[in-house]
């Protein structure tokens, strides 16, 4: 086998566990919601939302690992780096707005602990 077919399978390989892991977290956020609305356990839609948001990111983050090992060990043309860039920046969007709002900030922000170490103040806050 050729070098660059192997990393394209590995490139390819890795696409399908990023949407693997996308899939699994949405019917595992919908099962654990439906489950929480059963047994009236609340909040149920900040809890789904929040753990949907975490599925999204690692699915996202494993799509741009295989992005740039794709374009870059495979077809590292200008035209093919310019669109792996595009796609990263896109992504890199997204993923921010998605940790923004997961957990209340951005991703270069410190996290704020309350005194008992449990839950961020600024949730425990919101959520008063």
């Amino acid at each position: 086998m050729e070098f660059g077919s192997i990393i394209e399978s590995v490139g390819e390989v890795i696409d399908v566990l990023g949407v693997v892991a996308i899939v699994v977290g949405v019917v595992y956020a919908a099962v654990d919601a439906a489950v929480r609305g059963l047994r009236r356990v609340s909040p149920v839609y900040t809890r789904f939302r929040r753990v949907l948001g975490r599925a999204i990111l690692l699915g996202l983050e494993l799509l741009v690992a295989a992005d740039i090992i794709k374009t870059v060990a495979v077809t590292p043309t200008l035209d093919s780096v310019l669109v792996l860039a595009i796609i990263v920046l896109i992504r890199t969007f997204l993923s921010w707005s998605l940790e923004l709002e997961i957990s209340g900030r951005w991703p270069w922000q410190k996290r704020a602990v309350s005194d008992d170490g449990d839950e961020p103040a600024l949730a425990r806050s919101e959520a008063s």
